[in-house]
């Protein structure tokens, strides 16, 4: 081959890839990021892929609630959950676009989510491992894939985390983390919390503290419920975290 030839098969090897790279960056650009108002790469879930009672776009048995159907009420929901103020990580596509459908229902627990997640005394780490140990559990996917990276981000070590997520024992744990896996392991195991484990907790965390920290399981129990009861899937761009019971 002579070296003007070579040259010319070079040149078209390298404008093909370069093409290539172009197109996809461009797809890549121009693809929206995922946002609290979008669906949320539900365009990506195919029917073939889900179960049949379940639409593409709210991954639920549930369409998306339409912002222009709803009362003044559900407007002002749909807006906060949109704009992230109800701090919601799944959005529209996630329980609290269920709730929608009953807006006077959703009003307070909106507001309960909130104050148990945020303002309540616990505090974030320590709330995000409550989270972990009722999604695991009531062996709850949806739940636990949304909520491990963020216990993560708020301090939680990998080695709690995997402490709940494989049902280990809790000897050599601290004080705190140890009381709150015993607690949601009794509560929801045994459904009772034993004399010395409501104790401890007592102990530990006080009177409102132990409210709180029921209440706080409590509520992400009738979350999964939402999420059992409607068979909310993960987006097609989720890797399930929990592995089976």
């Amino acid at each position: 081959m002579s070296l003007l030839n070579l040259l010319a098969v070079l040149t078209v090897t390298v404008m093909t890839s370069l093409t290539g790279f172009c197109e996809s960056s461009e797809l890549s650009q121009a693809a929206p990021q995922s946002s609290r108002e979008d669906t949320r790469g539900a365009g990506a879930a195919t029917a073939a892929a889900l179960p049949k009672d379940i639409d593409s776009q709210s991954l639920s048995r549930l369409p998306l609630v339409k912002r222009e159907d709803m009362e003044e009420l559900g407007k002002k929901l749909y807006d906060s959950i949109v704009s992230g103020q109800a701090r919601s990580l799944a959005g529209l596509q996630g329980p609290f676009g269920i709730w929608l459908y009953s807006p006077a229902m959703a009003q307070p627990a909106l507001a309960l989510n909130y104050y148990l997640r945020y303002e309540a005394p616990l505090g974030r780490r320590l709330t995000e491992l409550a989270i972990l140990v009722t999604a695991r559990e009531l062996d709850n996917q949806f739940e636990w894939t949304a909520h491990e990276p963020v216990a993560l981000r708020e301090g939680l070590e990998p080695q709690i985390i995997n402490v709940v997520k494989y049902r280990r024992g809790i000897s050599g744990l601290a004080e705190k983390e140890a009381v709150i896996i015993s607690f949601g392991r009794e509560l929801f195991g045994k459904r009772k919390v034993s004399s010395q484990t409501f104790s401890r907790a007592q102990k530990v965390f006080g009177n409102q503290g132990v409210v709180d920290l029921a209440a706080l399981m409590g509520d992400y129990a009738s979350i999964t419920a939402i999420i059992n009861a409607f068979d909310l899937q993960l987006r097609p761009d989720q890797k399930a975290l929990l592995p089976p019971p």
